[in-house]
């Protein structure tokens, strides 16, 4: 049986994708040279087969997410996370730069995605990090239809027209639960925290044509199944800035999300949570220090995985700085 190494705070390679809509802003963002154009997204941490993180810091550099967590198992994630999770890490970590409007989307729930895909389900948030002043984005519908009528306007390319569109800025928060329709739209430059999934279904893409003068493939009739068309009062999520003191955004099943923006140290008890804790840095610099004795810088577009064997971390400063801090309750 193989010993237990003593874990510490942990940063990855980015894993980056080159996409069609993909803007110039991951780069300089991130501070990654020689910039690149069409960078859509950094995955920063991954455990989609295929695509799985590689530890970039410390003694497991060059490590996959995937073979540490088969060795620790709840160490790593927390026992209950371990059981609940078994070999697959629960979430996946990006950073998304829209050039143009992403195409109009669902993910199924955990049942639906099971049943068809042998997988998670996709319930996600997003942070807006930055936007342009015309920046929008589509989430949830503005008016109740029904399934077959859905089915006629994704045809009659009158769909857009049953959705709610949000002009967005820096600090807006959206969760997005599976089967909610949504869209990022252009000048969106995003931290999306999700379940581990790459299911999507395309519902709408207005029409485009590729260079070949081919359409990109739709998902119409698999999304019907799981779409949520129900009406609510509003889909973004409202918070009160509270600087130097913690602010959660989102607490669900598959994460609980809080926003630290702070100029002091800070000092996050850990012990009583059992599971990992992901720090994704937005803006500003800092320390974060375990209380093992284990440290790391953490600079804007940089993200830090801490263990569940952490009790407790701090982070000093440089200035202002603004961290999403995630896991899994």
């Amino acid at each position: 049986m193989q010993q237990s190494i003593e874990l510490y705070p942990l940063k990855f390679e980015p894993i980056l994708k080159p996409v069609i809509w993909g803007g110039s802003d991951i780069c300089k963002f991130k501070n990654i040279q020689p910039l690149q154009d069409g960078i859509g997204e950094s995955w920063e941490v991954s455990d989609v087969k295929g695509q799985v993180s590689v530890v970039a810091n410390g003694p497991l550099a060059g490590k996959l997410l995937s073979e540490i967590l088969s060795e620790e198992k709840g160490r790593l994630v927390g026992e209950h996370n371990y059981a609940r999770f078994g070999n697959t890490f629960p979430l996946l970590i990006k950073f998304i730069d829209a050039r143009d409007d992403l195409s109009i989307q669902v993910h199924p729930d955990d049942t639906l995605a099971r049943k068809r895909h042998n997988s998670f389900g996709k319930t996600e948030m997003w942070y807006i990090i930055k936007a342009r002043p015309e920046a929008s984005l589509y989430s949830g519908f503005a008016e109740s239809i029904t399934p077959n009528q859905y089915v006629e306007k994704v045809k009659d390319n009158t769909f857009t027209s049953t959705l709610k569109k949000y002009s967005v800025k820096a600090g807006d928060v959206f969760f997005l639960p599976a089967g909610r329709v949504h869209a990022i739209g252009a000048g969106c430059f995003i931290a999306e925290i999700q379940q581990t999934s790459d299911i999507t279904y395309r519902i709408y893409d207005y029409n485009r044509k590729d260079a070949q003068g081919n359409g990109r493939e739709l998902h119409t009739e698999l999304a019907k199944d799981a779409i949520d068309f129900k009406v609510y009062d509003s889909y973004k999520t409202d918070y009160a800035a509270n600087p130097n003191n913690p602010v959660e955004l989102v607490s669900c099943p598959y994460f609980t999300t809080t926003l630290l923006d702070f100029n002091e140290k800070q000092e996050r008890n850990l012990a009583g949570i059992d599971s990992f804790v992901i720090y994704i840095c937005m803006e500003g610099s800092c320390s974060l220090s375990d209380d093992k004795g284990y440290s790391l810088s953490l600079s804007r577009g940089e993200t830090a995985l801490v263990p569940a064997t952490a009790k407790s971390v701090s982070f000093a400063p440089q200035q202002q700085t603004k961290l999403l801090e995630t896991c899994v309750k």
